[in-house]
């Protein structure tokens, strides 16, 4: 329990502790879908009348998960949000080295001072949706381990690979080394996304929410991709532009599939 209060406490995972924390029903059961590390899951008395928290309860308690009883108000006193659902675990740490992830993908998502933690997680949803390969999140981003990112991703944390912890340059480097194009994603000013080459091996560089990608970057980048707007209209969440582009790709590659059998997923 403490080891739960602490983690909740420092909103993010610590190299020392390897774990974070997740809350509720469906981000518990993407966790033992995805085959997890569950280190432990608490849950409050009313646990067993609800169906659906009943039936994950089941679930783990059948994968040797250690699930521990709190007393009534307690899960309501440690918990992350005004009104907690029944179930809270904590989990161990996901990511990988960003290697790992350019050498067995196709597309990745690569964050650059993405802060809002729904940003994020709403990223990592659409990442999972579109089936791209993985995101990384580079130095400045919000930690993928925050419970509101954890939330905003819908579970989506647990379907794709993530890599933390490395810097905007060097991401780019190893990216580029393995064959990757490396595009930058403007609110104007880069090449309509609609006509743009979004092919073979693909990284999509996605930047602040006010800022956009810092200007010292620009020279490291293969081109820059925009979508048009009204306009009336500054910019698109960073999320929202994702969510565009990865599934533009997503069609694309649809596409090619069906006339060129053996082309490789997105």
């Amino acid at each position: 329990m403490q080891r739960l209060r602490r983690l909740l406490r420092q909103r993010s995972v610590r190299r020392s502790d390897g774990a974070f924390v997740v809350e509720g029903t469906k981000v518990l059961e993407a966790a033992l879908d995805a085959g997890a590390a569950i280190e432990a899951v608490y849950f409050a008395p009313e646990a067993h009348r609800q169906e659906a928290a009943a039936r994950v309860l089941a679930r783990l308690e059948a994968a040797g998960v250690r699930c521990f009883a709190l007393r009534a108000g307690v899960i309501e006193r440690v918990a992350d949000t005004t009104s907690p659902q029944s179930l809270c675990g904590v989990v161990a740490a996901l990511d990988r080295p960003a290697a790992a992830l350019v050498a067995s993908a196709e597309v990745l998502f690569v964050c650059v001072d993405v802060r809002d933690p729904g940003n994020l997680g709403a990223i990592m949803r659409s990442a999972a949706a579109a089936g791209v390969g993985g995101v990384i999140c580079c130095e400045g981003s919000a930690d993928p381990y925050n419970p509101k990112v954890v939330r905003a991703s819908a579970g989506a944390l647990f379907s794709v690979p993530i890599a933390l912890g490395i810097g905007a340059s060097e991401a780019f480097s190893t990216l580029r080394a393995a064959g990757f194009s490396v595009l930058g994603t403007l609110a104007r000013g880069g090449e309509d996304y609609a006509t743009a080459t979004l092919s073979a091996r693909l990284a999509l560089v996605l930047g602040n929410e006010a800022s956009g990608l810092p200007p010292e970057l620009a020279g490291q980048l293969d081109g820059a991709v925009s979508i048009p707007m009204a306009s009336a209209t500054e910019s698109l969440n960073v999320a929202m532009a994702a969510t565009v582009l990865a599934f533009e790709i997503a069609r694309r590659r649809r596409q090619e599939g069906a006339t060129r059998p053996g082309a490789p997923s997105i």
